[in-house]
């Protein structure tokens, strides 16, 4: 015993001896000395949609702006003369807004456990953010949730009278610098020396939200005339978006814009199969006897080769006793049978190749018509298209989307700016998951992934930290900088209320 403390006390002395001023302890690492390179990231502006603002949980919200990619780009350009970034923040955490104390959008999703079944609903309580209620400028983050690539240049999008009549937008209204400019030119009014830029998703995204319920209106070059959900045509893409850089490259700022995702990564169409549906043997006979008339006839008029023997069969409707019974959906894209035979409605089960949106869980399953039992949609009343992206308009909305894409590729080179591939990391984050420094991995799981919020379209928190980490590298690449990026652990992957 008396030899162990000899040794301790012998180790406790030779500790003492190396921590001592004049001993051999070990010199701390130096310093990183942050550098811009060949930016300058004194003046920073983040120009795009709900993907710039921070939109996540189908809401804006102030948790949610203070965790968007833009703001935590600006904490990066801090460290390397990057000055101020100014947000125009919502009221509040709920994400409601109001126009004239009337209700114009939604509060914040959170996930409720009460059923012993997770489900999305929406934050109680009243939101306080009234649009009429002005904010005062200028902010460097413009990203605005809705708008499409030529919104930006669009004078009065921001004009608060226009909002009640769908001509402006609400969450640009709040804090545009007049209710006659632009995006853009509140942009270049602070004279930025650096940008980011990613937009165009809705051009092509809002029509498939809504199940391909729009019009594609390639050929049509004046924008005035598009619907929300319609598709943008290409060129109108183009032009606007050449528009955009070349304004704000004029005065020799630096910049970063990031191409447009595939849908097919996203939760929104990703989560609810195409055949949900249980039944037990005695539905499911009962509703083959009833279908019985409607699958005859469209096989009659196969026979008399008014229809292929192929398009009979993806026609038919048949149920099995078991749990995954796919979906009754109408099909505009289907030959028209009515002139043929008035009983015949262009129907078919759905397939694995058809995307249902995530909101059509609220529809399948319940009464067409709450007086009769037998009226469930997607049994035996059919989803409308709007719950349903077929295959058909899949390939509208990517014929679209790719062209804008190969816009933005080609003009990130024409400008001499960082350019991201968005769309190749969220498919990454789709197909295998992104590996975090914990060991755990961001995947495009609904709710539990990590990746995306609950809207199933925007980026949970740590979603957009990896979107940052891609732009910071590119950046880096581009003009020679050193960023450190951030640590997406450092933010959530799902908000609890």
């Amino acid at each position: 015993m008396k030899k162990f403390f000899m040794l301790l006390g012998g180790t406790i002395f030779l500790l003492a001896c190396n921590n001592d001023d004049g001993g051999s302890s070990i010199p701390p690492e130096p310093e990183i000395e942050y550098t811009s390179g060949s930016a300058d990231f004194t003046t920073y502006v983040a120009l795009g949609n709900s993907l710039s603002a921070g939109f996540s949980d189908s809401a804006l919200f102030i948790d949610g702006q203070t965790a968007s990619f833009p703001n935590m780009l600006a904490s990066n350009f801090a460290l390397a003369g990057g000055g101020e970034f100014s947000i125009p923040f919502m009221a509040d955490n709920l994400g409601g807004m109001t126009l004239g104390g009337i209700p114009i959008s939604n509060n914040r999703l959170i996930l409720d456990f009460s059923t012993g079944s997770p489900n999305p609903v929406e934050v109680e309580g009243t939101g306080t953010t009234e649009i009429s209620n002005k904010l005062t400028g200028p902010f460097n983050n413009l990203g605005v949730p809705g708008a499409k690539s030529y919104h930006l240049l669009a004078p009065g999008y921001g004009n608060v009278a226009g909002v009640a009549a769908g001509l402006a937008n609400p969450y640009y209204a709040r804090f545009a610098s007049s209710g006659s400019s632009t995006v853009v030119a509140d942009a270049l009014a602070q004279n930025p020396t650096f940008f980011s830029l990613w937009v165009g998703n809705l051009d092509a995204l809002n029509y498939a939200i809504a199940g391909g319920d729009g019009i594609d209106q390639t050929g049509n070059l004046d924008p005035t005339t598009y619907e929300n959900n319609d598709i943008s045509d290409p060129n109108v893409f183009a032009a606007a978006y050449n528009g955009i850089l070349q304004a704000m490259t004029a005065n020799g700022a630096k910049g970063v814009i990031a191409n447009l995702p595939d849908l097919k990564v996203l939760p929104y169409f990703t989560t609810v199969p195409h055949n949900p549906v249980p039944l037990d043997a005695a539905t499911a006979e009962l509703l083959n006897g009833a279908y019985a008339l409607y699958n005859g006839g469209v096989m009659q008029l196969a026979g008399l080769n008014i229809i292929t023997a192929e398009e009979a069969a993806a026609r038919q409707i048949v149920f099995s006793a078991g749990e995954t019974n796919a979906v009754v959906l109408l099909d505009e894209d289907l030959t028209d049978l009515t002139g043929f035979n008035p009983n015949l409605i262009n129907i078919r089960q759905a397939t694995a190749e058809d995307l249902l949106v995530f909101t059509s869980q609220t529809i399948i399953g319940t009464l067409a018509n709450p007086n009769d039992p037998t009226s469930i949609n997607g049994v035996a009343v059919p989803l409308e298209d709007k719950w349903v992206l077929t295959p058909q308009e899949q390939e509208i909305a990517s014929i679209a989307a790719a062209a804008y894409n190969q816009t933005i590729e080609a003009l990130a080179q024409q400008y001499d700016l960082a350019f991201v591939d968005a769309k190749a990391l969220l498919e990454e984050v789709n197909e295998t998951g992104i590996t975090l420094s914990d060991g755990s991995v961001v995947t495009s799981t609904y709710a539990t992934g990590g990746g995306f919020s609950l809207d199933g379209i925007h980026p949970a928190p740590r979603g957009y930290a990896l979107v940052a980490n891609a732009m910071i590298a590119s950046i880096n690449a581009k003009f020679g900088s050193n960023l450190p990026g951030v640590e997406p652990l450092d933010y959530t992957g799902l908000y609890i209320k």
